[in-house]
C-alpha cells in the first residue's frame, strides 16, 4: 500500500494560487479532570456565506498542524486532541474549484492521496481524536469527523453528508471505507449512494446520531462544553461509547453482499447504466467489508482520479456553476426595486394545481391567499385539500399548532370575484385552452388594481395570445410551474412584447420568495423545457409508429441520462397533456415535431402502459395495443437511429431557440433542463452531452461550448 509519507505533493502546490486557505490554530483546554485537550477550530476568515474548505493549502496547514500535535501527544503534554469549526460550520468539503483543474490524472491522485494523508493523521495521533461537528459538514467535512477516533454534533447543524456522487464522483478521503465499517452496509449505501441520488439530500444532526455517523448530540446553547465534558468522560472511561450499528461477522458475511446485490438492482432500475460514479461507489462499498483501512484508501485514490478526470465529472462541474451561481442571478431580471410588493395573491381555479399554488404561496410568503372556481362546491374542495396538507406538515413537526393555524387562516375560498380586487398577484390555473384564459383574465382584469401583475402558469401556449385581449397586456407574464408544485425548482418567466418591467421584476422576487429558480424566456412556443421535452417524446413516439416496440425505444434512449424514458415521462406528466404539448409543437413547428392522432385515442384510455416494479415501461396494455392496431408501422427504427434522430434533433433545436433569442445562452436552457427536467449533472444538461456526441457537430457544424466540456482524460 502508498506510503503517504513518501509521497511529493509538490506538482499540486501550484492549485494553491486564488485558494481561500481554512486556517488550524489550536488552543489547549483543561478539562475538569485535569487533562488537556489541544483543539483545533478551522477557520477561513470569512463569514458563514463562505464555508471552510479543504484545499491543498489548507490541508497542506493542517498536515503539519497534526504532525505538531502528534509530537506534543508523544511528550505527554496533551492527552486529547478536538477539531471543529467556525460558527455554523466544520468544512464543506474539498475546494472543487481546486479539483475541477487538476490538469493531470496523476495531480487527481495525488490530490486523493493529499487528502488521506492529512484526514488520516487523525486516527494516529497516540492520543484520542474526537470531531466537534459544530455546524455544516459535508463531503470532507464529514471525512474529517470519520477519520477521529469519536465524533458529537449540534442538533442544529444545518447538514451533513456525503455528496459526491451527485457531482459524479466518491467519497475519496475515507468515506467509502470508514463508513459502511462504522454504520453498516445498508445505513452506508443510503448515505453514500440513494440519499445523493434523490436531489442530493443531506441528513439532520438527529438523523446522524440514529445511524451513528455521531456517537452523541447536543444542544446549541451549550454545545462545545457539553462536547468536552462529554469528551472528558470518554477519556476518563466513566462514558462507555456503543456503537450498535457497527457491522459484525454475520452482517459481513450474509448482510453485506445481498445488500450490494440488492442496490445494484436498484441503480439499475432506476438510472440505468450510464452515469459511473454510483456504481463505482457502489463497488468500493462492497470492498469495505474486508481488508486494512491502508488498502481501503488506495482504492478511493485510484477511483477518484479516474473519475475526476472523467467526462461526467466535467459536466457535473459545469451544471454545479449553473445551480449554485447563474440560478441565483438570473440573467435579463429587471432590478427588484421595480417590483409590486405583493400583499396578497389571487389564484383562478380550485383544482390540484391550483390548491398547489396556494399551499406554496402560502407557506413561503406567507400573505392572504384566495382562491375561486365556478361554484362553491369545487371551492369548498381546494380549501379543504390546502388545509388538510396543513395539517400534514403539521403531523410531520414541519409546523407548530400555531403556525399551521395561522397558515390555515389565510387561506380563503370564493366565487365572488369581487374579492380579487385587493390582490396584487393574480395567477391562473385553468383549462390549458386559450380561450379559456382569455376569458378568465378579462374578469378579474376588470376588478384589480390597474398595477396589479397577472400571470399565467400555461405550459406551451402564447403567452401573448392570452393577453392579447386585455385592457393592460404589460401586466401579464408567463409563470411555469413543473409538477410536483413543492418539489421542483423551477419557474419559467416569460416575458412578451409588451410584458412592463415592473410585471417581470415582481415575478422574479415573488419566484424568489417561493424558493424557486427563475430563468427568463422569450414568448416562443413550449418556452425551453416543453418544448425540448417535446422533440423526445416526439422521436420516441415516431419509433412506435413505425413499428419499434416501447420496450426497445426506452432502452435507446438510456444513453441520454434521463430519470425516466420517455413513455415512462408521458405517463408522469399525462398522456392528454403530453397529445396538447405535442399539438401545438407540430402546430408551430411542422417540419420539426412529431405528433400522431391515434397519440389522442391513446389519451383516453385509464392505463396506457405497463411498468415494473422499478416504475420502468415494458410495454402497452393490451387496451393500448388495440388502440394503436392498424397504426404502426411495420418498419422498426434500430437503438442507434433512434437515438441519433433525439441526440440531432435536440441539438439542432437548441441551435434555433438560441438563434431567436428564446433565452440569452445555451447555459440557461441546460439550466431549465436540470431544474425543470432532470437532466441530470453528469450530462451537464443537454448541450455538453450534445458536443461531446457529436450531435451538434452533425446538427449545425460547429459546438455550443468552446472549447467542449471535456474530462481532462478525454481532452
Amino acid at each position: 500500500m502508498t506510503n503517504y509519507d513518501d509521497v511529493d505533493f509538490t506538482p499540486i502546490m501550484a492549485l494553491t494560487e486564488g485558494e481561500v486557505i481554512t486556517h488550524s490554530p489550536v488552543r489547549d483546554i483543561r478539562l475538569p479532570s485535569g487533562k488537556v485537550l489541544a483543539l483545533i477550530t478551522l477557520d477561513n476568515g470569512r463569514d458563514h456565506t463562505r464555508p471552510n474548505t479543504l484545499g491543498p493549502a489548507t490541508l497542506t496547514e493542517l498536515g503539519q498542524t497534526l504532525t505538531a500535535l502528534t509530537a506534543r501527544a508523544a511528550a505527554g503534554e496533551i492527552q486529547a486532541v478536538g477539531i471543529t469549526g467556525k460558527q455554523y460550520i466544520l468544512a464543506a468539503g474539498a475546494d472543487l474549484s481546486d479539483i475541477s483543474r487538476v490538469g493531470s490524472k496523476d495531480n487527481a491522485k495525488l490530490i486523493a492521496q493529499l487528502g488521506h494523508k492529512v484526514l488520516g493523521q487523525l486516527g494516529e495521533l497516540g492520543v484520542p481524536s474526537f470531531a466537534f461537528v459544530n455546524g455544516l459538514a459535508l463531503g470532507g467535512g464529514l471525512e474529517i469527523a470519520l477519520n477521529s477516533t469519536y465524533r458529537t454534533v449540534d442538533s442544529s447543524a444545518a447538514a451533513i453528508a456525503l455528496p459526491e456522487v451527485f457531482l459524479g464522483i466518491i467519497p475519496g478521503w475515507g468515506g467509502a471505507y470508514l463508513l459502511p465499517n462504522l454504520i453498516g452496509i445498508e445505513n452506508a449505501l443510503e448515505v453514500v449512494i440513494s440519499n445523493p441520488l434523490k436531489q442530493n439530500r443531506m441528513l439532520k444532526p438527529q438523523q446522524a446520531f440514529d445511524y451513528g455517523i455521531v456517537d452523541a448530540i447536543f444542544s446549541p446553547a451549550t454545545y462545545l462544553e457539553s462536547s468536552l465534558a462529554w469528551a472528558d468522560g470518554v477519556l476518563n472511561g466513566k462514558i462507555k461509547v456503543d456503537r450498535k450499528n457497527e457491522p459484525g461477522k454475520i452482517e459481513r458475511a450474509v448482510k453485506w453482499p445481498v445488500a450490494i446485490k440488492m442496490a445494484r438492482g436498484m441503480l439499475e432500475s432506476k438510472i440505468g447504466t450510464v452515469p459511473k460514479s454510483p456504481y463505482v461507489a457502489l463497488e468500493l462499498l462492497e470492498k469495505a467489508k474486508s481488508g486494512t483501512k491502508a488498502e481501503g484508501f488506495a482504492r478511493e485514490d485510484d477511483a477518484l482520479a479516474e473519475l475526476v478526470t472523467g467526462d461526467q465529472f466535467a459536466a457535473s462541474m459545469y451544471a454545479f456553476d449553473l445551480v449554485q451561481k447563474r440560478a441565483k442571478r438570473p440573467v435579463g431580471a429587471p432590478d427588484k426595486e421595480l417590483a409590486k410588493k405583493v400583499a396578497k395573491v389571487g389564484i383562478i381555479g380550485a383544482g390540484l394545481m391550483a390548491s398547489q399554488f396556494a399551499l406554496l404561496f402560502v407557506r413561503k410568503l406567507k400573505v392572504p391567499v384566495l382562491i375561486t372556481d365556478l361554484d362553491q362546491a369545487r371551492v369548498d374542495k381546494g380549501v379543504a385539500y390546502i388545509h388538510d396538507e396543513i395539517g400534514k406538515l403539521q403531523a410531520k413537526r414541519r409546523l407548530d399548532a400555531d403556525a399551521a393555524n395561522q397558515l390555515r387562516a389565510l387561506v380563503t375560498g370564493t366565487t365572488d370575484k369581487s374579492l380579487f380586487a385587493d390582490c396584487d398577484f393574480v395567477i391562473e390555473a385553468v383549462f390549458e385552452e386559450v380561450g379559456v384564459k382569455q376569458t378568465v383574465f378579462g374578469e378579474i382584469e376588470k376588478i384589480i388594481a390597474p398595477d396589479a401583475i397577472l400571470a399565467t402558469n400555461t405550459s406551451s401556449l402564447s403567452v401573448e395570445e392570452i393577453g392579447s385581449k386585455l385592457e393592460h397586456p404589460e401586466r401579464l407574464v408567463g409563470f411555469h410551474f413543473f409538477n410536483p408544485v413543492a418539489v421542483m425548482p423551477l419557474i419559467e418567466i416569460v416575458k412578451t412584447p409588451q410584458t412592463a418591467d415592473a410585471a417581470l421584476s415582481t415575478a422574479f422576487v415573488v419566484a424568489k420568495g417561493l424558493g424557486k429558480n427563475a430563468v427568463l424566456t422569450a414568448d416562443a412556443p413550449g418556452f425551453v423545457v416543453n418544448r425540448l421535452l417535446a422533440k423526445v417524446m416526439g422521436e420516441a413516439a415516431r419509433a412506435v409508429y413505425e413499428g419499434t416496440p416501447v420496450a426497445d425505444v426506452e432502452k435507446a434512449f438510456a444513453p441520454l441520462g434521463l430519470p425516466m424514458g420517455p413513455f415512462q415521462l408521458i405517463d408522469l406528466v399525462g398522456w392528454k397533456v403530453a397529445a396538447h404539448v405535442q399539438d401545438t409543437m407540430v402546430r408551430a413547428f411542422p417540419d420539426r415535431f412529431y405528433a400522431n392522432e391515434n397519440f389522442h385515442a391513446l389519451a383516453e384510455l385509464d392505463a396506457v402502459v405497463e411498468k415494473d416494479k422499478g416504475g420502468r415501461v415494458t410495454g402497452f396494455t393490451k387496451v393500448a395495443d388495440k388502440v394503436l392496431k392498424g397504426h404502426t408501422g411495420s418498419t422498426p427504427a434500430s437503438a442507434a437511429t433512434i437515438l441519433g434522430r433525439v441526440q440531432d434533433g435536440l441539438a439542432q433545436e437548441i441551435k434555433i431557440m438560441l438563434d431567436e433569442g428564446v433565452v440569452p445562452e445555451v447555459e440557461d436552457i441546460d439550466l431549465c433542463l436540470i431544474l425543470g427536467a432532470g437532466w441530470p449533472f453528469i450530462d451537464g444538461g443537454a448541450s455538453p452531452y450534445l458536443d461531446r456526441e457529436g450531435a451538434s457537430e452533425r446538427a449545425f457544424g460547429d459546438t455550443f461550448h468552446h472549447p467542449a466540456i471535456r474530462g481532462i482524460a478525454s481532452a
